[in-house]
Formats: C-alpha cells, structure tokens, sequence
C-alpha cells in the first residue's frame, strides 16, 4: 500500500503514514461493524436456544437493533457519582476499548495481508490483551463504590490465573511453529498432520491445548460461565455498576471485540487461520480471509453457546479449575511437546 501512495508523487514517509492510517481504518471500521452484528447473533442465539424470537422488530428481521440501541445510549447524559474520580472514571472505557482494538494490528486476515508484520507478534498479542484489565480495575477503584471495587478485584485475580496457563499452552505452539510471528505459525500448520490436514488442532499432542486455551479464552474475556466481574446476583453489574451512556457503550464493544479478538486466536493458533481446513488446491481458490471469517464465526457461536447452556461457576471452582488444573498440565504439556521435538526433530 505504500507503494501505492508513493506513487501519486508522495514522499516515503508520507506515503508510510497514509498506508498505515488507511490499515488501520480497513481493520477498525468492519470490526466495529462485525462487533454491532455479532451482539446481534448473540441475542439471536441465546433466543433460539431459549425458545424465543429475540430482535425482530428494528429493521428486517431485527438486524438494525444494535444501531438502534447505539443510538439510544449516544443520546443519554453521561452521569459521573459525586464521589468518584472523574479522570480515572472517564479514561478506564477508553482504555478498555482501545486496547481491544490495539491487538488486532497483528491478525494475518492473509498471506501478506496484515497490519504489522512483526516477529514478535504473540508477544504483542499477550501484552496488549494483558493491558485490558486495567480498564476494569481503573473503572472499579474511581467509581468509589462497594461492588465496582469487589469486581475489580475479582477480574485482577481472575486475569492472573488463566494468563500464566495461556503462556504455557502458547509456549507449545511456538515450540512446534518455530516462531512468534503469527503468519509463520499459520503457514506452519499447512499440511501438518498427514500432509492433508491444516491446523496443529488434529495433533494429538496439541489438541489438548486448543481445549484448554478455547476454556481460557472464556475465562480471560469474562464470558459465561466465568463472567465472576459482573455477576449480576452478586455485584449487581460489577465495575459497569456506576456507569452510563457511551462510556457502558464502549465496554460493552470492548468485551465483544475482546471476545471475537480471541476467536481469531483460535482460528489462528490451531485452526489453520486463513488457510483452508483441507491442504486441496481446489480450497485455495476461496480467499484466505473467508476461511477465516468462517472459522471466527464458528468459534463465536461455540461461546454463545456455552453462555446459553451452562451456568456460572462459583469463584472457588474457576480459581481450582486455573491454578489446580490448567496451570500444572499446560506445564506437563510443555514437557510433552519439548521432549517429543527434541526427538523427532534433533534426533536426541
């Protein structure tokens, strides 16, 4: 793209700024998009699954009740309680919903088709999903309230424990990739298992870990059945308890960009990315960012329907299931993977 520019007579540098501005454009404008239509097919789904209608009035068959519900929150007052910190209470959204769209900058929607191309793209990914927890625990202290501060406490402790076994199942996947750049690791799982199959996920050494890192993913978004930061029986909304208008708005599009950012990991890590699921040349003739999509899609509806089905854990069993049981057999798992490469691959 930056050729592109430099071709209508602009500079490198200033060709450089515009291509990146309009990257990141091409990638924030449809996840927006893609965020306001996947609530939609959330409530669709949970309707389904409950025997219900769901949206279908605003628009045909319902499809416009997230702009409608935008537009409602848009045009209320922003109220701040007298005793919180104003700064804090306005900036910990923003936060949340910056960073949500931060990590997207290194998704391979395909070959070549990626914002930064950088080596050290998983560890970018980790950092920057780290960061979004700051927006819940910023937003639970300056509400200066009973439940918000419960909530953030919650979400501090809950963030810690599925992130230490997250780094070991992706330890796994870098061993077997060879490297921390996503489009590499995505490139590594052409062919992988009987030279036909796409995706470290049919490897018996690595399906384990997509399941565990599929649960944590639930876990480190804050989704049903591990949504202890907002449970409404017991925090009333949790951190989201004192707020109103855009700034709920924007946590609420955070959490889902969160949620469908970790369905691209998925997809990207163990499922092939943008590769199709069977290493056939006829395959290769949908584009690579379809496949993608679809396998987003996929996982997306794999999440509604754990929220749909299964009930809320206590806050004892999600910290048993993170430190009693993922952590110890990610950590098995690493010395599986290791061992087995060590073997196969450098003959030790």
């Amino acid at each position: 793209m930056t050729s592109f520019f430099q071709g209508l007579g602009l500079s490198y540098e200033m060709a450089w700024g515009v291509a990146t501005v309009c990257g990141i454009l091409l990638i924030a404008f449809p996840l927006m998009l893609g965020v306001a239509m996947i609530i939609y097919a959330d409530r669709k789904i949970w309707a389904a699954m409950a025997l219900r209608k769901g949206p279908n009035v605003v628009g045909p068959l319902g499809l416009l009740q997230s702009f409608a519900d935008g537009l409602k929150v848009f045009l209320q007052e922003t109220i701040i309680p007298s005793a919180a910190n104003k700064g804090l209470f306005l900036i910990a959204p923003i936060i949340t919903f910056t960073v949500a769209l931060m990590a997207w900058a290194v998704i391979p929607f395909n070959s070549g088709a990626i914002l930064a191309d950088i080596n050290v793209g998983l560890l970018y990914v980790l950092a920057i999903s780290s960061l979004g927890v700051y927006g819940v625990v910023i937003a639970g202290w300056s509400s200066n309230s009973k439940y918000p501060f419960f909530s953030a406490m919650r979400a501090s402790a809950q963030m810690i424990s599925y992130e230490v076994s997250i780094g070991f199942i992706l330890i796994c996947v870098v061993l077997w990739a060879g490297s921390f750049n996503l489009n590499d690791i995505v490139q590594a799982q052409k062919g992988h298992v009987f030279g036909i199959v796409n995706g470290f996920v049919a490897n018996p050494l690595l399906f384990p870990m997509w399941v565990m890192f599929l649960i944590s993913g639930m876990a480190e978004t804050a989704r049903a059945p591990f949504d202890l930061t907002e449970a409404e029986s017991e925090l009333v909304a949790g951190y989201q308890t004192e707020y109103s208008s855009m700034a709920f708005a924007l946590y609420w599009l955070g959490e889902y960009a969160n949620v469908l950012l970790m369905c691209a990991l998925n997809a990207v890590l163990f499922w092939g990315g943008y590769l199709p699921p069977l290493d056939i040349p006829v395959l290769y003739l949908v584009p690579g960012f379809v496949w993608l999509l679809l396998k987003i899609l996929f996982f997306f509806f794999i999440f509604s329907w754990v929220k749909a089905t299964v009930p809320r854990y206590r806050y004892d069993q999600l910290m048993r299931l993170g430190w009693k049981i993922f952590l110890p057999t990610s950590l098995l798992f690493v010395v599986l993977v290791s061992g087995w490469l060590m073997l196969t691959r450098f003959g030790v």
